[in-house]
């Protein structure tokens, strides 16, 4: 167990920075969209690239801190027990709700995004649009995203393992699945 919390220690870690590219990519997507309304209705200039740049930084948006937000459990929750049972229920639901439906669906994704990726890579694809960018790297995301989420997808299922196993995991580490104070 000690080499899993290891490897849970440094996924989350890499979700950390992840999701520190995708708070920049926010603020790069809002200049960049502010620069773009100022060129096109101030001087009356439209660019593509600056067009497809918004969509490329939105795409990392998501697909970069879709992982961290699952580290940090604030993903959406649809679930009707949830709030119904104890702690070992929700981390109960929890290990069935990744190992059943995350981790397969992400991985899934991840390896049927790889083709449309790796196609657009060798052909060098760019974007039909005059002045467009290079399509390849932000196709690069969709498999990169749904990788990162299942190596997040582990360590949750791991760090809930842990805790039912009585682990304790140190200061600072996912206190949400602590054992409640009695």
């Amino acid at each position: 167990m000690r080499a899993a919390l290891a490897f849970s220690r440094w996924v989350d870690w890499l979700s950390t920075r992840c999701g520190r590219l995708a708070d920049w990519a926010v603020l790069l997507a809002c200049l960049v969209s502010a620069g773009n309304a100022f060129l096109r209705y101030g001087a009356s200039v439209s660019n593509n690239a600056l067009l497809e740049a918004q969509w490329y930084f939105f795409a990392a948006m998501v697909m970069l801190g879709a992982s961290y937000t699952l580290l940090r459990n604030e993903h959406v929750r649809v679930d009707l027990f949830y709030g119904w049972v104890g702690h070992r229920g929700r981390l109960w639901i929890d290990i069935l709700g990744l190992a059943l439906f995350l981790l397969p669906g992400m991985a899934l994704l991840a390896w049927m995004t790889w083709p449309f990726f790796l196609d657009s890579w060798l052909r060098n694809e760019h974007s039909p649009n005059p002045g467009g960018l290079l399509r390849w790297p932000v196709k690069l995301l969709l498999p990169v995203g749904f990788a990162l989420m299942v190596a997040q997808g582990l360590s949750e299922l791991i760090k809930r393992i842990a805790v039912l196993r009585g682990i304790e995991m140190g200061e600072g580490a996912f206190l949400e699945y602590r054992k409640p104070e009695q």
